[in-house]
């Protein structure tokens, strides 16, 4: 059984999805039933609990280290499970290390930029990991299935000619190339779903009441270019797989087992940067000894509570309680004789001896 703890075991693993040279890939041989001999559901969901844990592990690392940044692209047709994904794959990640981006139609703002602004803004900082619900991809995916879409992002007419889907294949190569120059580590799957499924799959939304927001008219409307989008995923996998930014095409009809290749190609990716939390120097390490040893020394209590007393006078205390509330029934209580005053006695109506002056300030004046 694979385990996606295990190093090596997780590299032959996520190996045969994995795509750098696009060249000779053909979508057709990707089975999206496929599961790699695994049929157990609950399996499975074991070696994902704790794959999940040991890529917490290392987005602590990440994190902490500061040096690389993680930028995670899913793009699929509809229902393939991309957000399901995402929810269960980083379930156990630390969400000030995390940020999601979903890419719906352009804003007017957006179309009044270049296809890969709204994009670039939102890159992962280092230490981050950056995951693209969707990216800028869909500029070679759904404009190129819809050309209509093309005329509203204002480009000048001399620029739009049939070369352009080409030209932003290298422009996502090139940008793709100068990010892993910067420290990105890019992965980008493609959640390859069976036209089949993908009916199910609405039938599921349709029939489910808590499941109809999920569903959109414009969903069905897109099964009509089933084969139009297959074409250009193809197309677009060819163009821009490399070994900096490769693509893993994922069976996606079992949900349990496409998680469980991502996770597994997150974790993989990460362990190759041998990431490792900051070493502190002799001197700062001196500085930090210092500081362990006056906290250490303070012995302060938390606010509101101080030091319990010892048994003895915790019982003595209770016992001088008890007799001053039977003081009533039990007789007077005696009276320890006064102590003599060290002052003479002074006549009635003689005036009170003057009070030495203290400045006002609970000492001697000035």
């Amino acid at each position: 059984m694979t385990q996606l703890t295990d190093k090596r075991r997780v590299e032959s693993f996520v190996k045969p999805f994995r795509v750098t040279d696009g060249r000779k890939f053909k979508l057709k041989h990707v089975d999206p039933d496929f599961t790699a001999g695994l049929k157990s559901k609950q399996a499975a969901g074991d070696m994902l609990e704790a794959g999940v844990r040991r890529l917490a592990e290392l987005q602590d690392r990440l994190y902490a280290q500061d040096k690389w940044s993680l930028l995670v692209i899913f793009q699929a047709m509809d229902a393939a499970g991309k957000d399901g994904t995402i929810k269960h794959v980083m379930s156990g990640v630390n969400p000030v290390g995390c940020q999601v981006f979903s890419f719906k139609a352009p804003s007017a703002e957006e179309l009044d930029h270049d296809f890969m602004w709204r994009a670039l803004r939102c890159l992962p900082e280092r230490g981050r990991i950056g995951i693209f619900n969707r990216s800028y991809y869909e500029e070679m995916l759904v404009v190129r299935v819809h050309p209509e879409l093309l005329q509203a992002q204002k480009l000048p007419p001399a620029l739009v000619t049939e070369d352009i889907w080409r030209e932003r294949f290298d422009d996502v190569r090139n940008i793709e190339r100068y990010l892993a120059r910067n420290g990105v580590i890019i992965l980008k799957f493609f959640l390859h779903v069976s036209r089949r499924e993908q009916r199910t799959r609405f039938l599921d939304r349709l029939k489910q009441p808590e499941k109809n927001w999920k569903f959109s008219m414009a969903d069905a409307k897109e099964r009509n270019f089933w084969d139009d989008y297959q074409k250009a995923y193809e197309d677009v996998i060819q163009h821009t797989a490399s070994a900096h930014a490769p693509w893993y095409v994922v069976p996606a009809d079992r949900k349990w087992f496409t998680r469980l290749v991502v996770a597994g190609a997150i974790i993989d990716a990460l362990e190759d940067l041998d990431l490792e939390y900051p070493v502190v120097d002799a001197r700062r390490r001196e500085e930090l000894r210092l500081v362990q040893g006056e906290l250490e020394r303070s012995g302060d209590e938390p606010a509101g509570r101080g030091k319990k007393p010892k048994k003895g006078k915790a019982k003595k205390a209770k016992k001088g309680k008890a007799k001053q509330g039977t003081a009533g029934k039990a007789g007077p209580a005696r009276r320890r004789p006064a102590r003599p005053s060290s002052t003479r006695t002074r006549p009635a109506g003689a005036p009170p001896p003057a009070a030495p002056d203290t400045g006002g300030q609970g000492g001697p004046a000035a």
